[in-house]
């Protein structure tokens, strides 16, 4: 499929109401277990002034290792976090990172409508899909192998009827957007955006091929999101932290912009809105 050089590239800011996010410089739950508000709201506003088009809340750490907190948990720190964003930025789309539809119908309930940004693409709560086809929600389905609190890396990924010389997690990968389109449109939901699920039961290996062939996973008429921001497949090859991490991050970005990424998730607004500058003068969408 052709990349389109001028196609909208939207950038997505994470805000993490957890307090073991991998990355420290996403978490904004005090030390008491409840949103700090202010600072939430403080750098919600320095990501929409940077460039952010949408704002994504997650209530639970999905890193390796993580254990989830029940849908309960995750809607008494969402709550007043929602409340307060919707009413700062009334303008700005929230993204809910959650694989509970309970947190959607409450969410829609508190705010109106919100993106789901699903890890499970409806696979741990079998409503999920439903409830965001029956409120007209974006969704976005994400790929990953597992359960979030037993993320592995996988090597069993089948090898055999690889399609055009594709290494067996991409074909994996591609395959599984081809079942989950069958699934979407089974109930009815119109509006979904493909993430591959970097860093989510793939070797570092696996997820640097995934990055190469990126391309492959498009899909006419569908969104792809990618999230690779300072995630471990970048950093632990240099030998480096999370924090150490944004210029492989930068690096990373343009070549999924390259891949045909539409959405970027990221911790880091300003860099990631220079490198869709980058990619638009390199690929000549950007000059006058």
């Amino acid at each position: 499929m052709e990349t389109n050089f001028d196609r909208p590239v939207t950038v997505m800011g994470i805000l993490n109401l957890t307090g073991d996010s991998f990355y420290a410089g996403s978490r904004f739950l005090d030390g008491d277990g409840r949103p700090d508000l202010d600072a939430l709201q403080q750098k919600a506003a320095e990501m929409i002034a940077e460039g952010a088009r949408i704002l994504d809340l997650g209530a639970c750490s999905t890193r390796p290792g993580s254990q989830a907190v029940g849908a309960a948990e995750e809607w008494r720190r969402l709550s007043p976090a929602l409340r307060c964003l919707r009413d700062a930025f009334p303008d700005t789309p929230l993204s809910i990172d959650t694989w509970w539809s309970e947190v959607i119908l409450r969410a829609t309930d508190a705010v109106g409508a919100v993106i789901v940004n699903d890890i499970s693409a409806g696979e741990d709560d079998p409503a999920m899909l439903s409830v965001a086809a029956r409120n007209h929600l974006t969704y976005i389905a994400m790929h990953k192998r597992g359960t979030p609190a037993t993320m592995q890396g996988m090597t069993d990924y089948p090898a055999e009827g690889v399609p055009d010389g594709l290494s067996p997690v991409t074909a994996a990968v591609r395959r599984y957007f081809e079942a989950f389109a069958q699934r979407a449109e089974d109930a009815g939901l119109e509006d979904w955006i493909l993430d591959p699920g970097f860093g989510f039961a793939k070797t570092v290996e696996q997820n640097w091929q995934l990055l190469r062939e990126l391309s492959a996973l498009r899909v006419p008429g569908r969104r792809m999101l990618v999230g690779i921001s300072r995630k471990r497949f970048l950093w632990q090859p240099l030998g480096i932290s999370p924090e150490e991490a944004l210029p492989a991050t930068q690096s990373a970005h343009l070549a999924a912009l390259q891949g045909g990424a539409d959405i970027l998730r990221v911790h880091d607004v300003a860099p990631a809105v220079q490198a869709v500058g980058v990619y638009r003068q390199l690929t000549g969408a950007g000059r006058q």
